[in-house]
């Protein structure tokens, strides 16, 4: 792997992060029209977008740290009945995206829904029973219930590695269980609740589905309309530019709050290691628990996933049923072959730049010179960059991508390069190489960490060249970690809205881009076959991961 090779791999990864670096260099050469328009979004849209997007992320964030910090404390400090079952089940929302539960309760709860009608009939009123699903705080309550498995996961290894056996230690010196709780597992606990929060509020910005279906006035939503309704290019960037603004300060305090998740680990000895003992809960303070953890899988997973299972059993019962006719199966055939074709496709791209780029990394890392050591800063730096794609919107992604073809159309007279990336299946797949690759990346690099380097030397002095070192001997011991790059790329791809509508080929529709058009046209039986088709791709990743949890 020479300089060429390294330089090279160092320009892939400044491509894969264009669209980012083009949204910000929007605001380079600003003349005084696109001033103007700045002007006037400030005037009129802009506070009602920043407005209900910092409502929206602050109450979600009250919520996430809420229902996943009290659900990991549950099952980590505390035994009770099911909490076995109920730390791998906590994962499950995991599977099922905001848009599709935002279907599914929007379907049950309606005022002209079945629940509602069945109990103005029992009651005999004739008005509303609760407020409409369809709004602010029916969005804070999706999120909250989709999203806290963020907070969960991080929260229970440091409860469970850290502060549990300082909670053991604290027992056995007289510490009472509140004064355990409030004085050692909280402060220790603190970094992972602000990490998991931050992932929390980040995906909560990205989301288009839930904001669009519900009349939402967010930055997402308003970065879609610009571009594609009221066709201003300069608002569309100067919006995503915004959105970029923001999301940069939740990924500084996802990573302040993750450096802080370091502390030493209390062990007495081999022979006698502290080991921590969950309280055992009795009387009703065991249900109490049963039910905070209960609560979230009950209604994040089991509930949405049965009532689109229910519409489709309504469905089937019909028999003229649109769902079931052969021209409806058939075109859902097609979706679903889309839909596998893409993220196949960039799961295989992603999971290949991302070997690529961690070899190289490694093989630079250790090398010695002074030209070395300078590619591996610009590679470490390269790296850097592509991983700011995962925590930028898909929306951003597109617009920044828009924004770079129609520079270079302009620079490059004749050339049709917005061709290439709008409407076709190279633009897509480069948003979400764009926007996953580092997904993929930080998996192959977690892999890389458990193979010793003196593996790399013994094969440099056996002779073997760079190539054969990749494919004979870190492949191998990369392969479960390629797997998981893999499949985490092509669940995400699968899921991804807002940057597959303003990028997919005509005529060439996934399953998420259906669920979101006939829900939005209220065909919600229609919606829910490639609802629960990707509730069911997506249940793949929280399996394996439940398991890697159960297994530590």
């Amino acid at each position: 792997m020479g300089v060429v090779w390294s330089v090279g791999l160092m320009a892939l990864a400044i491509v894969l992060a264009l669209p980012v670096l083009g949204v910000l260099g929007a605001w380079l050469g600003l003349d005084a029209q696109s001033w103007g328009t700045l002007a006037h979004q400030a005037q009129t849209v802009l506070p009602e977008y920043a407005g209900q997007s910092m409502l929206l992320l602050l109450a979600v964030g009250v919520g996430v740290v809420l229902v996943g910090g009290l659900c990991a404390a549950a099952v980590t400090l505390f035994e009770f009945p099911g909490r076995r079952s109920l730390e791998w089940a906590l994962l499950l929302p995991l599977a099922l995206p905001a848009y599709v539960m935002a279907y599914a309760y929007t379907d049950a709860l309606q005022y002209s829904g079945p629940i509602q009608m069945a109990l103005r009939e029992l009651l005999g009123t004739r008005g509303a029973l609760w407020p409409d699903v369809r709004s602010l705080w029916g969005a804070v309550l999706l999120f909250t219930l989709s999203l806290y498995p963020y907070v969960y996961l991080l929260a229970r290894t440091a409860l469970g590695e850290r502060a549990a056996p300082m909670m053991e230690a604290a027992r056995l010196l007289g510490a009472s269980l509140p004064r355990r709780i409030v004085e050692v597992a909280l402060p220790m606990a603190r970094p992972a609740l602000a990490a998991g929060t931050a992932l929390a509020l980040m995906e909560t910005l990205a989301d288009y589905g839930v904001g669009a279906y519900f009349g939402l006035t967010t930055f997402t939503t308003g970065i879609y309309r610009a571009w594609l309704v009221m066709e201003d290019r300069m608002a569309a960037a100067q919006l995503a530019s915004v959105l970029l603004l923001v999301v940069a300060l939740l990924l500084w305090a996802e990573q302040r709050a993750q450096s802080k998740l370091r502390f030493a680990t209390a062990r007495i000895g081999a022979a006698g290691a502290l080991t921590a003992r969950p309280v055992v809960l009795r009387g009703a303070a065991r249900w109490l628990a049963w039910l905070i953890c209960g609560g979230p899988v009950l209604l994040g997973f089991v509930l949405p996933l049965a009532w689109l299972g229910w519409l489709l059993w309504q469905e089937f019962e019909n028999s003229s049923a649109a769902v079931f006719e052969p021209a409806y199966l058939a075109r859902f055939g097609q979706w679903a072959w889309t839909s596998f074709q893409l993220a196949g496709l960039a799961a295989f791209a992603g999971v290949l730049v991302a070997l690529l780029l961690g070899f190289t990394l490694r093989r630079a890392q250790a090398a010695t010179g002074a030209t070395q050591r300078w590619l591996g800063r610009g590679l470490a730096w390269s790296a850097r960059a592509v991983g700011l794609g995962y925590a930028v919107p898909g929306a951003v992604v597109a617009v920044g991508i828009l924004l770079w073809a129609g520079a270079l159309q302009r620079a490059l007279e004749g050339v049709p390069v917005t061709a290439w990336v709008t409407g076709t299946v190279f633009g897509l797949c480069y948003a979400y190489l764009a926007r996953f690759s580092s997904v993929a990346l930080q998996s192959v690099q977690s892999g890389y960490a458990r193979v010793p380097v003196a593996v790399d030397e013994s094969a440099r002095l056996l002779g073997a060249k760079p190539w054969r070192l990749l494919t004979a001997i870190h492949l191998p011991l990369l392969g479960r970690s390629a797997l998981a790059a893999a499949l985490l790329v092509f669940v995400d791809t699968m899921k991804e809205l807002p940057a597959t509508l303003m990028l997919r080929p005509f005529g060439s529709d996934t399953l998420a881009v259906v669920a979101y058009q006939f829900a939005r046209d209220e065909r919600l039986a229609e919606a829910a076959l490639p609802s629960v088709a990707m509730v069911v791709v997506g249940l793949v990743p929280v399996i394996i991961l439940s398991r890697a949890l159960r297994s530590t």
